[in-house]
């Protein structure tokens, strides 16, 4: 069988850039390390199947370990990634093939948009009188602006930032490439383009957390107009952009008219076991978790900081015991029973309707469509459109 040489610079940038050796490389894709070596000096060593290994462990394709050109960020990355790479190196690899999924969907999107003639919303680029030094004020604006309404749920959130023409993608509780592991500590990012920018978001148990993680990076793009990768502590963070985006979400899901009904003294008088049951209606009402409700007491001065940072201790230690309930259960097989809604879940109702009405107008095969909606099986596809309608 022909034996494969490859470009070794390439081979040690992607190694370089994810901060490995070749001694752990052969060992992820179980070539051996002499072989490996070999290829670093430009000799005809690796066969196609190999090859294919290291292309899909780095997620790249065959054809760039074979081109002669140098491999530097710049020539392989998009800006977006970039600017969220130099704030803090990306060392994971599968959050680095999460982010370059992401992107080659929005760049599918745009396509099927281009190809069914439909304009490409940018709305989101609508002037607003948004500053940094007036929170308070900015996110009432961007409330309005998305006519946001009581009881609307994360799903009506995700909805109207949609509409404005942002994608939305939220990550799969699933194993695939569409999971952000749940040990990373990564909570969501935005990539900033002038048209359709993304916000990523990690599955998380409440879906108050993920409309906060929501409106959170839309602070970053409306506000500060750049990209950014925001981590879990970033979301507790009490300087800079962190602290700006925290203060804008956590207004713009519970306006002051809202919090001022809260009792804060019938508050104090209960534990931190009955916060949620005592924030039940408030949590519907504007899709919030007890901790950004308590978040804002704080920053309105209603309670302080000491009882905001208890109540986290004791929400700290209910999630460690829920996390070591889920890893019990995931040693056993789960039925995906709803497989087939699990590309709306991930990509929102707009793009798959994109798709869909991409393959029923013949720009696309059903093969193709299934490929853009996380490779359903045909049978599962036909589901989802009788589910769709």
């Amino acid at each position: 069988m022909e034996k494969i040489a490859i470009n070794p610079q390439r081979l040690k940038w992607c190694c370089e850039t994810l901060g490995i050796t070749v001694s752990s490389l052969f060992q992820d894709v179980k070539i051996s390390e002499a072989t490996l070596n070999k290829a670093f000096e430009h000799q005809a060593v690796l066969s196609i199947n190999q090859l294919e290994k290291i292309a899909d462990y780095f997620n790249q394709s065959l054809l760039f370990f074979i081109e002669k050109t140098e491999a530097t960020a710049e020539n392989i990355y998009s800006p977006a990634f970039r600017t969220i790479n130099n704030q803090q190196p990306i060392e994971s690899r599968k959050l680095r093939k999460f982010i370059a999924n992401v992107e080659k969907q929005r760049k599918i999107y745009l396509n099927l948009l281009d190809d069914l003639q439909t304009p490409v919303i940018v709305d989101w680029q609508t002037p607003l009188d948004l500053s940094t030094k007036h929170l308070k004020p900015a996110s009432n604006a961007v409330r309005q602006w998305l006519n946001i309404q009581v009881n609307d749920d994360f799903e009506a959130l995700r909805e109207s930032v949609e509409n404005k023409g942002i994608m939305v993608i939220v990550s799969n509780g699933y194993n695939g490439p569409w999971q952000i592991d749940k040990s990373d500590p990564t909570r969501g990012f935005c990539l900033y383009y002038d048209t359709l920018p993304i916000i990523a978001i990690k599955k998380q148990q409440s879906k108050g957390a993920m409309a906060f993680t929501l409106m959170h990076e839309l602070a970053h793009l409306l506000l500060h107009k750049t990209s950014m990768l925001d981590n879990q502590a970033d979301f507790y963070s009490y300087q800079g952009r962190e602290q700006e985006a925290n203060i804008f979400a956590s207004n713009l899901l519970l306006p002051d008219e809202l919090l001022d009904r809260l009792d804060v003294s019938e508050l104090r008088s209960l534990t931190y076991e009955d916060y949620d049951d005592f924030f039940q209606d408030l949590k519907k009402e504007c899709c919030v978790s007890g901790d950004a409700i308590l978040y804002r007491l704080c920053t309105e001065n209603k309670i302080t900081l000491l009882e905001y940072q208890q109540y986290r201790n004791f929400k700290d230690q209910q999630r460690k015991q829920e996390q070591a309930r889920e890893k019990e259960l995931r040693q056993t097989s789960i039925p995906r029973k709803y497989r087939h809604r699990e590309p709306v879940n991930m990509f929102g109702r707009r793009y798959v309707n994109t798709v869909l009405n991409a393959k029923n107008n013949e720009h696309i095969t059903l093969s193709k469509a299934s490929t853009y909606l996380d490779n359903l099986k045909i049978h599962t596809l036909h589901k989802l459109e009788r589910d769709f309608v």
